[in-house]
């Protein structure tokens, strides 16, 4: 099957229901590859302690290899937005999920601490475009007003990933016959048969962003009642806005969580509560299901606010900066409380920071499609430095704080709490500044308010 192109008048809803049925078959597929995109990240975490031990690291270096993930991260998130505005994304998609796949192998045979740092940076690469180049693959299957559920589900693939591996990746570690190093191999494996799966099934939707013809009409009462007619904007313009500006920060907090999640999280929860390997995994999942069900439910609300004619301000942007205060409120809590209460509260304030894939998809409908990829693209790049910033800093802290892997008697609390109270007030105020500034309506109709400037291409 070949993309369609639609004329404006066409657009609605694709004109057969096998159309349909394809993209909610893409939404699955996508739905499966942001899981096996987390569950890659997610590995680390549960490694820790054999790894440290095994490769003889320290917490600051292992909070450094755990940081690494995102030193190429950004960059490649921007190149690759770029180009997919010119580049079928089913093709990207694919690209990466390969890559994915073998960059896990050289840890089953035997890699040591240089090369977990090499395939950790190298993945973070291949992994960078992963969220952007997904929402965009899928919103050009659905029209505007029907992106919100699409994206919510694809993001909680990014929830459900850890949710689903990290049990799974747990025994795995614990079986006396494999080992930490054949959760690697376990992860190869399956993304080279989802691979398989994609260059079979994968195919362009009606809406997507290469060979659209219609653009250009004028910004009406609500930039969701276009449909696909938001013209050609200037990208300088929109990353200058403050609207993307705070939307950057507030995702920067997002990442933070994530890598906290990702890298230090199962050893905070063996402080806490004192649980067997098998639990840990359990447990670990919880902020993830979390995130799921917030993912979810926010995908719901904001589809049917935007069908009865809400903007996209109120639809996906308030309820985005309002769910992001609320995490910092339960991380400025943490520090206070310790055993299961404090795995409860952790549970929410993670899994309540894991929803920032609606953040680009909230930017990005004041672009056109074909600057979708590239827009979002960037917020995500520039926003995963916080990705970066978290498993060293906490690494810091711990080792500030004396703490040294297997030493009776000295806690890991205090650094991490130190952490909690940082991310607590920082998820606070960006939280409450997108409930203020995320708001691409306005932002098109000032624009285009303007009757001598016209807007530009990138």
């Amino acid at each position: 099957m070949t993309a369609l192109t639609l004329n404006p008048d066409t657009r609605a809803a694709p004109a057969h229901a096998g159309l349909v049925r394809r993209a909610w078959i893409i939404t699955g597929m996508l739905v499966l590859f942001q899981m096996i995109n987390f569950a890659d990240k997610a590995i680390l975490g549960l490694v820790a302690e054999p790894v440290m031990r095994d490769l003889g690291l320290s917490p600051g270096e292992f909070g450094f290899i755990g940081g690494a993930f995102f030193f190429l991260f950004a960059l490649s998130a921007v190149l690759v937005g770029f180009l997919a505005g010119w580049i079928q994304s089913r093709w990207i998609i694919l690209s990466m999920g390969l890559a994915w796949a073998v960059l896990q192998f050289p840890m089953l045979l035997g890699g040591g601490a240089a090369l977990l740092l090499g395939t950790r940076i190298v993945l973070g690469a291949a992994e960078g475009p992963a969220t952007p180049i997904s929402l965009q693959h899928v919103q050009g299957w659905f029209p505007a007003t029907d992106r919100g559920l699409p994206s919510s589900l694809v993001a909680m693939g990014s929830t459900l990933g850890p949710l689903v591996a990290a049990p799974l990746l747990a025994w795995i570690i614990a079986h006396p016959d494999w080992g930490w190093r054949w959760a690697f191999g376990f992860m190869g494996v399956t993304g080279l048969g989802w691979t398989l799966a994609w260059a079979v099934l994968s195919r362009e939707g009606p809406y997507a962003a290469c060979g659209r013809a219609g653009e250009g009409a004028k910004p009406q009462a609500a930039v969701s009642a276009l449909d696909d007619q938001v013209p050609p904007a200037c990208l300088r313009r929109v990353f200058l806005s403050p609207m993307f500006i705070v939307a950057t920060l507030a995702g920067a907090g997002c990442f933070w969580a994530q890598g906290f999640l990702t890298t230090w999280s199962p050893r905070y929860l063996t402080s806490v509560v004192a649980l067997s390997p098998e639990w840990i995994g359990l447990v670990s999942t919880l902020p993830w299901l979390m995130g799921a069900a917030a993912l979810f439910v926010l995908g719901v609300l904001s589809r049917r606010a935007m069908r009865r004619g809400a903007s996209v301000r109120w639809a996906l942007g308030a309820m985005f900066g309002a769910t992001l205060a609320a995490s910092g409120l339960a991380f400025l809590a943490l520090p206070w409380l310790d055993g299961y209460v404090a795995v409860a509260v952790l549970t929410l304030a993670a899994g309540l920071a894991m929803i920032f894939p609606l953040a680009p998809a909230t930017v990005a409908y004041c672009v056109a499609a074909r600057q979708r990829g590239a827009v979002m693209a960037v917020l995500t790049g520039v926003a995963s430095l916080g990705g970066v910033v978290s498993p060293m800093m906490v690494g810091y802290l711990m080792q500030k704080a004396a703490y040294v892997p297997g030493m009776a008697g000295v806690s890991m609390d205090s650094g991490i709490h130190s952490a909690f109270w940082f991310i607590g007030c920082y998820l606070l105020v960006t939280g409450l500044g997108c409930v203020a500034v995320l708001n691409p309506d306005a932002l098109l109709r000032r624009w285009h308010a303007c009757q001598d400037e016209r807007p530009g291409h990138p």
